[in-house]
């Protein structure tokens, strides 16, 4: 969503939510990623749990300093549904099989795209991507690469006629089809032509 290929299609209005709710994302995601103790790793996920509880129902108590919570604070003040991206990220932190890691991985997606405007049924395969990228072990990511290269396309009414929504999801789908390697002509064609085409 950060892509500004992607970003332009994002009202403006909506920009600055946007960009926030997909920084804390980038934030669980590096946070993953970073987390060789899973202990470790859920102390802090309950961090931004509490974090998210408080953006939800008593902004004012967010500790300052934290550039990413200001930003929240700003544009996502008194709604919620942030801890349940905390939760998919736990899930994904904590899933011990193939299947626990497909569905935290979806999960993560669907919310990510719920909280984005569209529904849950259109982030699916856009999370399933994201858990390839996550995990480390190859037989584990090439499994969940496999599961977005054969997901369902979601139908553009899944949006919620989010064109943004749209580019990544059917810009995942290009990558998984493609078995994660990049193809920055063929992806960026892509985007333009969704950008400007909306198809």
């Amino acid at each position: 969503m950060r892509d500004p290929r992607v970003m332009v299609a994002v009202p403006r209005e909506r920009r600055p939510a946007m960009a926030a709710l997909w920084s804390l994302a980038a934030r669980l995601t590096k946070l993953l990623a970073d987390a060789r103790e899973p202990l470790i790793g859920q102390i802090k996920l309950a961090w931004w749990r509490d974090m998210a509880a408080m953006i939800a129902n008593d902004p004012a108590a967010l500790p300052k300093g934290e550039p990413l919570l200001a930003e929240l604070q700003a544009s996502w003040a008194g709604q919620g549904g942030l801890d349940a991206l905390v939760d998919a990220a736990e899930a994904m932190l904590l899933a011990e099989s193939e299947a626990e890691r497909r569905e935290a991985s979806a999960s993560f997606g669907a919310r990510l795209f719920a909280l984005s405007g569209g529904t849950e049924v259109s982030g699916k395969r856009w999370g399933l991507l994201w858990g390839a990228a996550v995990v480390e072990a190859q037989p584990e990511a090439r499994a969940l690469l496999d599961d977005a290269g054969n997901s369902v396309t979601p139908a553009r009414r899944d949006f919620g006629g989010s064109r943004a929504l749209l580019m990544l999801d059917r810009w995942a789908g290009l990558i998984a089809h493609h078995e994660g390697d990049r193809r920055l002509r063929s992806e960026g064609l892509l985007l333009l032509r969704i950008g400007l085409f909306g198809r």
